[in-house]
């Protein structure tokens, strides 16, 4: 058998976690959705390790992500997500509780109580409330459907679907109430060929729960948005106006103008760097609510808006505007760089033009030097030849005290022309030998 690899099991793990439940309606569903941070992420697991020991229950596998268990006939189902932490109850619904539905004042779908201290325990979840979602699924035949969804849901804003294969029914105002909580209703087919099984409907409710995750994840982003929309506007009147400056600057104006070309290039990466992971969670949960809605696989029920339909006109907007505010951010960003790259390049031009002006001016100090040192070498030609010629003066009146045949002056004379060109030729040699070594190095 091959050596497994390390992350085999965990990766082939991940394709069944959270798998959805066998439900069978009819049933109350209270889920909440908790915005954690890292620090408040672990103070969940701690959370539901502490309600656990109350029920005298096992804490959840370490490291696990997903934890289910029965309180006293009420269910859990703990979620640990990237930023999330989701919270879902469930019980089976009384018959009290189902003409309570048709009357408007359903029973609060929190689950009651299934330990000592669990009220205060629900109130004291970990991180802040970004979803609470009460979604009640009852069988067609039990109640009568028109008259719960006119006392349930907003007669302007309720949505109806048939789902599941045209067998059930879906209604929602996506309205939060006083307590914060929305209410959806799902009317549970029970005869076929649209008959539900309780698999079918467990992953319908996941996915309804999945969907107004989601829809708060995505919207997240929206505060980031309107931000940056208002920032842009200022920074791409501030480009606009440093283009124009830049066009017309003189070079005294360029060191100032790139001044400030950098800051503006640093405030737009600073908020770039701040936003870009927020808008790209927003875009990865816009897809995964769109995937979501295309799974329930919804019908629109005459006179009634779908609620793919209701998303698509009240969502669309925000999303169009976090993708455009990420857009105008990349960019403007590209835009200071094109511009930023011109002033550069006009900078570097001076810069070379002013090289080249030193060295000319260069060049011409240089000539005027070794025209000067050709005439320190004719001077010192000369004034070498005069010693040499003194000293072979000295020379040659002491020869004649020992037989010289010529007189000093005549000798001296006709050394002139002798001693000046080895004078000259040794200098030319010296000065040859120096700039060789000159032109080495």
């Amino acid at each position: 058998m091959p050596t497994a690899h390390p992350l085999r099991a965990e990766l082939n793990h991940e394709l069944h976690a959270r798998p959805p439940e066998a439900l069978q309606a009819p049933l109350a569903i209270t889920h909440h959705v908790m915005w954690c941070d890292a620090a408040a992420r672990a103070q969940s697991r701690e959370h539901l390790q502490a309600l656990l020991a109350d029920a005298g229950l096992p804490p959840p596998a370490p490291g696990a992500n997903f934890h289910r268990v029965d309180l006293n006939g009420t269910g859990l189902r703990w979620e640990l997500h990237t930023e999330f932490v989701s919270w879902t109850f469930l019980r089976p619904m009384q018959e009290s509780e189902l003409r309570a539905l048709e009357t408007g004042e359903p029973v609060a779908a929190t689950v009651p109580a299934p330990t000592p201290g669990f009220g205060p325990w629900l109130r004291a979840l970990p991180g802040e409330s970004l979803s609470h979602v009460n979604l009640w699924t009852v069988p067609r035949d039990a109640l009568d459907g028109q008259a719960a969804v006119r006392a349930l849901f907003d007669a302007g804003s309720v949505t109806g679907s048939t789902v599941i294969s045209h067998s059930s029914d879906l209604h929602t105002d996506m309205l939060p109430r006083p307590d914060g909580h929305l209410r959806m209703l799902v009317l549970v087919g029970q005869i076929g060929p649209g008959q539900v099984s309780p698999r079918r409907l467990g992953r319908l409710v996941q996915r309804l729960l999945d969907i107004e995750t989601y829809r708060m994840g995505a919207l997240m982003g929206l505060p980031d948005a309107r931000e940056s929309v208002a920032w842009l506007a200022s920074g791409e009147a501030e480009l606009a106006r440093l283009a124009q400056a830049v066009r017309d600057a003189t070079p005294d104006d360029e060191a100032t103008l790139l001044d400030r070309l950098t800051r503006l290039a640093a405030q737009l990466e600073s908020r770039y760097a701040a936003t870009h992971t927020r808008f790209s969670a927003t875009a990865a949960y816009f897809s995964l609510l769109e995937q979501r809605l295309a799974e329930i696989a919804e019908t629109r029920i005459e006179g009634m808006q779908s609620l793919h339909d209701f998303m698509q006109r009240r969502l669309l907007p925000a999303m169009h505007t976090c993708r455009s505010a990420d857009q105008r951010q990349a960019a403007l960003s590209q835009r200071i760089e094109r511009i930023s790259g011109l002033l550069r390049t006009r900078v570097e031009v001076g810069q070379q033009q002013s090289s080249r002006e030193l060295l000319a001016g260069m060049n011409r100090r240089q000539d005027l030097q070794l025209k000067l040192q050709s005439t320190v070498e004719g001077l010192s030609v000369a004034a070498i030849s005069y010693y040499v010629l003194g000293l072979l003066g000295y020379l040659l009146k002491g020869a004649q005290k020992i037989g010289w045949p010529f007189s000093t002056e005549g000798s001296i004379a006709v050394a002139v022309p002798l001693v000046v060109l080895v004078v000259w030729w040794s200098l030319r040699q010296l000065h040859r030998r120096v700039m060789g070594r000159v032109h080495d190095m």
